[in-house]
């Protein structure tokens, strides 16, 4: 039995593709084993947000061809995507793949050598079809993320994504439905709505679909007792909007609402389509229409010609609306963007400065934030036990939650009160 390792760098999107493909290589008798393990065949799903997600790509890459030298070795994803002859020059590379067509990955293993060289990378602009790579078998049963879409339009100055992922391409609705019955007939109680820019879903469609289309579709599905949506853009939030998801009871009340800025002039040259205040009076309206509603988001610093006046917007628009949680990252050029060729480049030092100031402010929103469920019980899905024997698992305002249990508790919703709040999680009793 050929044996075959997949490394992952990324986004969830990445994670539910590499799944898939995985299940294509189980079907036709492959093994998989870990990714630092000998193997046969060594598959890199790449990222390409960052230079960083780039230059991991090619060490694993040489590193693998060191544990194996007669190993094929497969690129797929964003980095092949946009540099396709670039990882192609690399030695140690066989096949090169994008971010379509991975329904043929493992035909395409099956003709090569460890001596070969191809490249299967298309234009991915003229693309206009989803392709559908779903999952059928699962391991655990916990929370699912589902791709329903992919593709970007909005092209902001800091992203290379849309170059990588083309136009948008909505999942048809059926397939969608199939996968989530699929997955709750094998015990998933949660799903997870995933895929480039979610809040596009529908646009090529032009039948009316929407997101919203897909929420209410798979609410209806039993099994499932909980839907989560994966990071959105603020401006889908309209009032009528949240009026229609208010009557989802599955929907969780949690939010990743993306801001990258709370500055306005930062966020113009980002091309960032909404205003600090837009993005206030969303968050006034989730918080007042849906209780105990948890908004989280991203946000990047040391954008070029973020000075200090720009930054100490931010920080103050942050402190106003406190969050419950920040991901804060730091800006880094991408060839091929606007944005690496402005002018007044922060510098790393600056940078780290203000990720650490935004890092901090995160923590005392988060305490803030949950201080106000601590006499309160709060329904917790597990998902998984940590190496100290601490079960794990979201609530379903997305505060993560550890637990002591005698049972096993995976894959089950319990209710737990909080005994102890630290940086990023919480410590609970069961009930």
């Amino acid at each position: 039995m050929k044996k075959v390792a997949f490394y992952t760098l990324g986004c969830k999107v990445n994670q539910y593709e590499t799944e898939a493909m995985l299940e294509m290589f189980e079907k036709e008798g492959y093994k998989k084993v870990d990714s630092e393990e000998f193997a046969d065949v060594y598959v890199i799903n790449t990222c390409t947000v960052t230079h960083m997600s780039d230059r991991k790509s090619r060490q694993y890459i040489r590193r693998m061809k060191k544990k194996n030298p007669n190993a094929v070795i497969a690129v797929v994803g964003c980095y092949s995507q946009v540099s396709p002859e670039e990882i192609l020059d690399i030695e140690e590379v066989n096949l090169v793949m994008g971010t379509n067509d991975r329904r043929s990955i493992v035909k395409n293993i099956k003709n090569l050598d460890s001596n070969s060289k191809i490249s299967t990378v298309d234009d991915i602009m003229k693309v206009k079809e989803f392709e559908t790579i779903e999952i059928n078998q699962t391991n655990g049963k916990t929370r699912a993320f589902i791709k329903i879409q992919d593709g970007c339009d909005r092209f902001c100055t800091y992203c290379i994504i849309p170059y990588a992922r083309g136009r948008i391409r909505s999942r048809d609705l059926d397939d969608i439905v199939k996968e989530v019955k699929n997955l709750a007939d094998k015990g998933f109680k949660e799903v997870v709505l995933t895929g480039i820019h979610v809040a596009s879903y529908g646009k090529d469609i032009k039948d009316g679909s929407s997101i919203l289309t897909v929420i209410k579709a798979i609410d209806e599905i039993e099994g499932i007792e909980r839907i989560r949506l994966s990071s959105v853009e603020p401006i889908l939030f309209s009032e009528e909007f949240v009026d229609d998801i208010c009557k989802i009871k599955k929907l969780a009340p949690h939010y990743h609402l993306s801001l990258q800025s709370g500055c306005n002039e930062t966020l113009k040259r980002m091309n960032r389509r909404y205003t600090i205040e837009e993005y206030k009076k969303i968050v006034e309206i989730l918080r007042n229409r849906i209780p105990n509603v948890s908004i989280t988001t991203d946000v990047i610093v040391g954008f070029p010609g973020e000075d200090n006046n720009e930054f100490s917007e931010t920080l103050k628009f942050l402190k106003e609306i406190e969050l419950m949680h920040t991901h804060i990252f730091k800006y880094s050029p991408r060839k091929g963007t606007p944005a690496a060729t402005m002018k007044n480049q922060v510098d790393s030092q600056m940078k780290n400065m203000r990720s650490n100031t935004l890092l901090s402010l995160c923590t005392k929103n988060f305490r803030k934030y949950v201080e106000k469920f601590e006499d309160q019980k709060l329904r917790v899905l597990f998902e998984e036990c940590d190496a100290e024997g601490f079960y794990e698992g979201l609530t379903d305002n997305y505060i993560r939650v550890k637990v002591k249990s005698e049972s096993d508790i995976c894959g089950e919703f319990k209710y737990v009160i909080i005994s102890d709040i630290m940086d990023d999680f919480c410590y609970a009793n069961l009930v």
